[in-house]
């Protein structure tokens, strides 16, 4: 059971400190200013951890094992990280702005799962999708 939980627990203790800074970068920063000071304390942090956690063939030996979803990842990761800026600068509330944008990804990536990995939808589900969206529209009345 714990190793169900300890993933959500740092996935939401991450996300709020993620929500909280993003709403907290100075609006007058350029951002992608901010983003460089990110990923450079992100690059060190994840060295370090690399060596923390051990490998067997060392740090080159695992960069010859990296394909295109690095490289990816990087785009969509920085792409995320500017838009959740730019969310809260437009001045989307940290209680709204954050529901709105995971609920539209949840919806997207039922999709998502259905074309790209064959995963299968329930009526249930449709249903969850319907009511989701009219909480999008409930709540975005009051942005």
């Amino acid at each position: 059971m714990l190793k169900y939980i300890w993933p959500i627990v740092i996935i939401v203790t991450a996300n709020t400190v993620y929500h909280i800074t993003s709403k907290s970068t100075p609006a007058d920063v350029q951002p992608f200013a901010s983003l460089t000071i990110t990923y450079t304390v992100a690059a060190a942090l994840s060295l370090l951890m690399f060596y923390i956690t051990g490998s067997g063939k060392g740090f080159m030996g695992e960069m010859q094992k990296i394909n295109w979803t690095s490289i990816v990842f990087g785009f969509a990761v920085v792409a995320l990280e500017f838009g959740s800026i730019s969310l809260y600068r437009a001045g989307w509330k940290i209680s709204l702005g954050s529901l709105v944008a995971n609920i539209c990804l949840a919806c997207v990536l039922v999709i998502v799962g259905v074309l790209l990995f064959k995963e299968h939808i329930s009526a249930r589900q449709l249903i969850g999708i319907g009511l989701c969206i009219a909480g999008i529209i409930l709540i975005s009345n009051n942005k």
